[in-house]
């Protein structure tokens, strides 16, 4: 069965993109099919994953609005993933679903024909709670919130948890909440598990292990167009690797995914 999960968090700066690309590269190193799915009209996972969004003559715009069929679009990465790209067309497209019936199933529709394809598609949500969102959320069957471990990191939560619910009472009832994944972790501080601590006790929202900690690494492998899975072992690709081991365990046998102790 094909497991979808959402990447969603409105606030920008969480490490969101890196979750997806990192998440993915490492589920396909576990011999896990993965298809990624950009849904930022910055193109931000598109151009992480070696494509230049503005050299693309198709993308998920094309597919939301039944211009394109979804097989038509999908590229293969150097990371064994394979994507359904972004480009600043996108943004365009939530003016024209919204005008639209039943526009929170787009992205619904479209996977649907090619999820048999794979173990897991990993959407990665724009950082905002439009119609976008709605649709990663829609199609979704669970979904995580990237959280970074600086003050201020639960703004936005609660508002996302909200739109969540609203999702499950009307487009989704089968969406869960798996947890958050904590990025940008310095375990030198007490300040990060702070941070985790109070988001978990104010929105008792668990926190997935491992957490996943700030290194220079994310911000270069970006710029080379591969996830930082590749090259050089580091400390990021570890923890990635770790988390992708807690979910794969959990989906393959069902059993609730481990989380980090903020206490």
């Amino acid at each position: 069965m094909t497991r979808m999960l959402a990447i969603a968090n409105q606030k920008g700066g969480v490490a969101k993109t890196t979750t997806v690309a990192s998440l993915g590269a490492a589920l396909a190193d576990l011999d896990v099919s993965v298809l990624v799915v950009d849904l930022d009209p910055q193109g931000c996972l598109t151009f992480s994953l070696g494509h230049d969004p503005d050299q693309l003559e198709s993308s998920v715009h094309d597919v939301l609005l039944g211009e394109e069929e979804i097989a038509n679009v999908l590229l293969d990465t150097d990371d064994n993933v394979t994507l359904l790209p972004a480009t600043i067309d996108l943004a365009g497209a939530e003016a024209l679903l919204l005008m639209r019936p039943g526009r929170e199933y787009a992205l619904k529709r479209a996977l649907a024909e090619v999820a048999q394809d794979y173990d897991v598609i990993l959407i990665d949500c724009p950082p905002s709670l439009g119609v976008l969102t709605l649709n990663g959320l829609t199609a979704a069957d669970e979904v995580v919130v990237p959280l970074q471990c600086e003050t201020l990191a639960h703004r936005g939560v609660g508002q996302l948890l909200r739109t969540v619910n609203e999702v499950q009472q009307i487009t989704n009832p089968g969406l869960t909440t798996l947890g958050a994944v904590a990025t940008l972790y310095d375990a030198r501080t007490t300040h990060s598990r702070d941070v985790l601590g109070d988001v978990s006790d104010r929105y008792d929202l668990p926190v997935l292990d491992p957490p996943i900690p700030r290194t220079v690494r994310f911000a270069e492998a970006s710029a080379s167009g591969t996830s930082v899975m590749r090259g050089r072992k580091n400390k990021g690709a570890n923890a990635y690797r770790g988390l992708a081991e807690n979910l794969w365990k959990h989906w393959e046998a069902g059993t609730p995914v481990q989380t980090f102790d903020t206490a």
